[in-house]
């Protein structure tokens, strides 16, 4: 009798413990498996880049290793347009509403996830946007270098952080800027005191230089204001 009553016991015991087991399989003698650093997180943005749920990257520490080369291609200035005498419309027809040329912007955004803004392709370095040439109006400067040359390295080898400001004044070291007014719309997001820019030459624009911002890897036309 005594020899069954341990038979049972034993089996009582087993299935307890094979009931606690499938309640928490992850544990082991009482304690959790512990789950390595940063596995969880990373293996979900990675499946989310799979899925297409994060935009194709740009930016996120990417330097281009030099600035974009001189465009081939120009815009007329408005005073080249040939003066055409404008077409009548029937009497009593309201005239169309002028459109101003600030909205008439072209689109950047060259692939899914890439910005609006002008920015640079990490895989290949292309300066998407920088093609409009040296007659650009947007950027035309009746004195360019009016507050002289910037006096510091510029390039892929010199790194600035912003301390502080906004588009239209932001400083770098001890030195001042102001983003081409033009622009003012792909500046909106960033940072004026924590982001890292790196300024190269504008080869088609005089007067002007370009900021890239290593963060998000979109560029803006700049002024040196001086220091």
């Amino acid at each position: 009798m005594n020899a069954s009553i341990r038979v049972l016991a034993a089996i009582v015991i087993f299935s307890v413990a094979s009931f606690a087991q499938q309640e928490h399989p992850g544990q082991q003698g009482g304690h959790p498996q512990p789950q390595a650093a940063g596995q969880s997180r990373a293996g979900e943005q990675h499946g989310a880049e799979q899925r297409g749920g994060q935009p194709t990257a740009v930016g996120h520490g990417y330097i281009p290793p030099k600035g974009p080369p001189p465009s081939r291609r120009g815009v007329p200035s408005t005073s080249a347009q040939p003066n055409r005498e404008a077409p009548q419309r029937p009497r009593g027809t309201p005239a169309p509403e002028a459109r101003p040329q600030e909205n008439q912007r072209p689109s950047y955004s060259d692939q899914p996830g890439h910005p609006e803004a002008p920015h640079v392709h990490p895989d290949t370095g292309a300066w998407v946007g920088h093609d409009a040439g040296p007659n650009d109006p947007h950027y035309h400067l009746d004195r360019p270098w009016e507050h002289g040359h910037f006096p510091e390295p510029i390039g892929a080898n010199r790194i600035y952080r912003l301390f502080g400001g906004t588009r239209d004044r932001f400083r770098v070291d001890t030195y001042y800027f102001q983003v081409a007014p033009y622009d003012y719309n792909y500046v909106g997001d960033w940072l004026w005191d924590s982001d890292d820019i790196v300024i190269y030459d504008d080869p088609d624009h005089p007067g002007w230089y370009l900021a890239y911002n290593v963060r998000l890897g979109t560029y803006a036309h700049v002024m040196y204001l001086g220091s």
